[in-house]
Order: structure tokens, then C-alpha cells, then sequence
């Protein structure tokens, strides 16, 4: 793995160097070959373990943890920081550079009195979440890979720690600017040095003036709205988005309380410490444009206000065309031209038929992937059964047909569905049973999940089983930050 430390000679202002404490009886507990071809890492050694496990030194490492700030469910910390995640550095691979970061690899200055570890709980669902919604073709940060031990940390119980490998185009978030403007260490010339490095790195077509900047900021309210237009589509909770849990690239990053819906709700609350629903599944559009704003107010000393206002003006555009773009084929919509009309109607469309997956309290990801079952021209319709309001979903259906019109191959259109619906999601109830298997010493159940999330649309006889409704227990469960 070879390294280069762009971000640690450049910016030695904003990070603290740390380096990470082993864990012992390190061992593989899942590994994503995927992610490892951005690296061109062949397969999981011996010595990438121990490196990655912080128990040897890795060549070309720096070992540092990032100070930024940001707004945590409304109120703004002035210090946070990496207080778990250590970075080696970025990694150069066929695709370009990925930051390689130890998730749990132990205390840092910015540990706020933790002990920096991760428990095995978290560490597997953010491997499993970064690779599932890499598949779902969601942008995202990824995982190399889980390292577990037996060395003991506490949480509410004694747990085991382990390490998340994760890989991210960029750790910069919106918490960085907030930091360099707001804290006592802040000051224009930081802002600026911190923007033109992110333009250097990530947009080299940029310039870095007041042109550049100008155009970078409404690159990422674009790229930030492009996002979320993602998460609602496919029925992803956050559940924590602080500022500071907010790429500046527009990739999902830090992971927490998140979850798929399985019962389709616009309310739904994933994180047991957002009562209130700050964070709910319906209110992610809304809060992407208020942590764009605070990031904005960041760069008021080098950004002109006029400037900042004209690219937030822009997210509301960018959010619907999106979102319209990757609903309509779920639908199997088509649409050849623009038009302000027809995108209203088509939003009115698709917003009454998640009001009826509401009202009948159905499952978000099944429902959506039985488009693939019906025959668009014939007048009964595959899904009817499932609804409880037939009056209600005959009217939809009815004006549904209308805009699609007559589908000349029934059966392509239909595989078309299917590859845009995804049969296989990671729901909450599956990622716990794979964690229950992996504390008793089994880690054939969460291999085969990360084998069926490779390839969510296709589908796969054998885990027939892991596309199913979940159980009693196991609907709307809620996690925790600690999850």
C-alpha cells in the first residue's frame, strides 16, 4: 500500500499527530475485496493485519486525527474532531487517492475523555453499510475491512473492540470550516488555505479565486443535494447529520443509528437519541439545505454573501431533478424533454403512491421491487393485493397508466425494473443477526450478507430469506449512537 501525505504536509495546522494503540489477538472478521482493488491490494496478509490493527508501524504512515468543529443537532460545538479515527494517510491506488483511516484504533486529543475504541457491533455495520450502499450505487465512503480482538471495552456492558478499515475520497467535512472560522485559531487565511487545498486535491478544474470559489461551493450544495436525493430514493436514514458528519464531496460518511425503512414512514426516527425527529427519514432534504447553509456562514470572510446565496438557491432545483431522475425509472417513467409541468405532475405521482405505502403500512423495499412483476398494460395489476385502500390504489393506478402509456416489451421493461428496485437492502434486523452470529464465534452469516449486498438487484434463490419482511422484532428497529 503506497502512501502519500498530502493533507499532513500541507495542513499541519489541522490535525494533531497520533499514533494508534494495538489491539491483541487481531483477526480478519470480514473483508471486502472490492474496496481493496481501489488500493490494488491483492488479498488480506499477515503484516497488512498487524499495520492495520496499529500493532506495527506501516511504511509511509503519518498517523494523525483531524480538530474540526460543527453543529450537533442544531447546537453548534465549537471543538470536536476525530476522537476514535486515526488516518494513515492517502493511499494512491488505479482510481487515484483514498484516505485510509483506523476506526477504533484508540485515543486521540479530540477523544472528549473516550477511550477511542470501537465496539465489533459498529465496526460490522459500518463495513456492512459502506459496501451496501457502494452497491446501490449511493456515493459513499467505503471499508477495506473489519479487524476484531479480544481486547475488552465498555459501553453499557463489556464489549470486544474492534477496527474499521475505511477509505474516503476525503475526510474534509463541513465541521472544518466551521472550525476555521469560528474558533480562536480561526482566521480568512486559514479558511483560504483550507479551500484552495480541497480545490487542489478534489476539483483540479478549478481555479482558486473568487471564480473557483464561487464555483466550488455551488458544486457542493449540488453534490450534498445529490446525495440525499439518493438516500430518499432507495429509503436510507442517516440518523446523525451534524455538520460535522457532512462530506464536502457529497459522500455518505459517519456512520451511526442509520437504517433502511421497512415499513414505508416519512417520520421514521432511526436513532434513539433524536426523539424529536430532527433527523427523520422525511426532514434529510430539509436538514441538507440548513447544514449547507451553516457551511455557507463559514465561508462568509472569503466568499462574497451574494455569491454563497445564488448556489443555495440552487439546491432545492438540484434535489427534485435528481430525486426526479432516479425515480422515474423506478416507476419505468420516461421522459424526453424538460418540462416544469410534467415534472410536477410526475412528483405528484410518485408522492401518492408513497402516501399509499404509508396509509397501508407496507414495505418500502419489497413494494417498490414487485414493479417488476406487473404487466404495465393490462388492467389488473400485480400490486393491488397488497393494498388495504383498493379505491385509493385503483384511482393511482389509473392515472399511473395514463402517464406510462402502452410498453410495447413487457418483459424488458420489467428486467429494467428489477435493475433499478433493489430485491436485497441492509435491514437492521439482518446486520444484527449477523453481529448475534459473529459474538458466538460464526461469521458464516455476515460473509453471506456482504455476499448478497455485492449484488442487491439480482436474484438469489438461495437467500431467498434475506429479502423478506423482517419479523416482529426486528421492524423499525431504533439504534443508538454507541450502535
Amino acid at each position: 500500500m503506497q502512501l502519500k501525505q498530502d493533507f499532513f504536509e500541507q495542513l499541519p495546522e489541522f490535525y494533531s499527530q497520533v499514533f494508534p494503540l494495538g489491539i491483541s489477538n487481531p483477526h480478519w472478521l470480514a473483508w471486502s475485496q472490492d474496496a481493496a482493488d481501489l488500493l490494488a491490494i491483492n488479498a488480506p496478509t499477515e503484516s497488512l493485519l498487524q499495520g492495520l490493527s496499529g500493532n506495527a508501524a506501516i511504511d509511509g504512515a503519518s498517523y494523525y486525527a483531524q480538530v474540526y468543529s460543527g453543529h450537533q443537532f442544531g447546537s453548534y460545538s465549537s471543538q470536536l474532531g476525530d476522537g476514535r479515527s486515526i488516518i494513515l494517510g492517502e493511499a494512491l491506488g488505479p482510481q487515484g487517492a483514498w484516505d485510509v483511516a483506523l476506526k477504533g484504533g484508540g485515543p486521540t486529543p479530540y477523544s472528549r475523555h473516550g477511550d477511542g475504541r470501537a465496539v465489533m457491533r459498529s465496526a460490522v455495520r459500518e463495513f456492512l453499510i459502506s459496501e451496501a450502499l457502494h452497491h446501490l450505487h449511493v456515493p459513499t465512503t467505503r471499508a477495506l475491512a473489519v479487524i476484531g480482538s479480544d481486547l475488552p471495552v465498555w459501553r453499557e456492558t463489556q464489549e470486544a473492540a474492534a477496527i474499521t478499515v475505511r477509505l474516503a475520497r476525503s475526510h474534509i467535512r463541513f465541521g472544518h470550516f466551521e472550525f476555521f472560522c469560528h474558533s480562536e485559531r480561526g482566521a480568512p487565511d486559514k479558511l483560504k488555505q483550507l479551500l484552495n487545498f480541497t480545490i487542489k486535491q478534489h476539483y483540479p478544474d478549478l481555479s482558486c479565486d473568487a471564480l473557483g470559489y464561487k464555483a466550488w461551493f455551488a458544486r457542493v450544495v449540488a453534490d450534498t443535494a445529490k446525495m440525499i436525493a439518493h438516500w430518499q430514493t432507495i429509503g436510507f436514514a442517516h440518523g446523525v447529520m451534524n455538520t460535522d458528519n457532512m462530506s464536502i464531496l457529497g459522500d455518505t460518511f459517519d456512520f451511526g443509528p442509520f437504517a433502511f425503512l421497512d415499513t414505508f414512514k416519512e417520520d421514521f426516527i432511526c436513532n434513539h437519541s433524536d426523539p424529536e425527529g430532527r433527523y427523520a427519514f422525511g426532514q434529510q432534504p430539509g436538514i441538507g439545505l440548513w447544514n449547507l447553509q451553516r457551511l455557507a456562514q463559514a465561508l462568509t470572510p472569503i466568499i462574497p454573501s451574494d455569491d454563497l446565496v445564488a448556489a443555495l438557491n440552487l439546491y432545492q432545483v438540484e434535489l427534485v431533478q435528481q430525486y426526479l431522475v432516479l425515480m422515474r425509472p423506478k416507476l419505468g417513467l420516461t421522459t424526453t424533454y424538460q418540462c416544469v409541468e410534467q415534472d410536477q405532475s410526475d412528483l405528484e405521482l410518485i408522492g401518492g403512491f408513497t402516501t399509499l405505502m404509508e396509509k397501508n403500512h407496507l414495505d418500502h423495499t419489497n413494494t417498490w421491487r414487485r414493479f417488476g412483476l406487473l404487466d404495465p398494460n393490462a388492467c389488473s395489476s400485480a400490486l393491488r393485493d397488497d393494498f388495504v385502500d383498493l379505491n385509493g390504489f385503483d384511482t393511482w393506478y389509473q392515472a399511473y397508466q395514463m402517464r406510462l402509456g402502452k410498453v410495447d416489451e413487457v418483459h424488458q421493461w420489467q428486467v429494467a425494473r428489477n435493475q433499478v428496485n433493489p430485491k436485497y437492502v441492509l435491514r437492521n434486523y439482518l446486520a444484527q443477526e449477523a453481529i448475534i452470529a459473529v459474538e458466538e464465534g460464526n461469521l458464516t452469516p455476515l460473509h453471506q450478507l456482504q455476499k448478497v449486498l455485492q449484488t442487491p438487484f439480482d436474484e438469489q434463490a438461495e437467500f431467498e430469506h434475506l429479502a423478506k419482511r423482517p419479523p416482529d422484532w426486528g421492524q423499525g428497529l431504533i439504534m443508538s449512537c454507541s450502535s
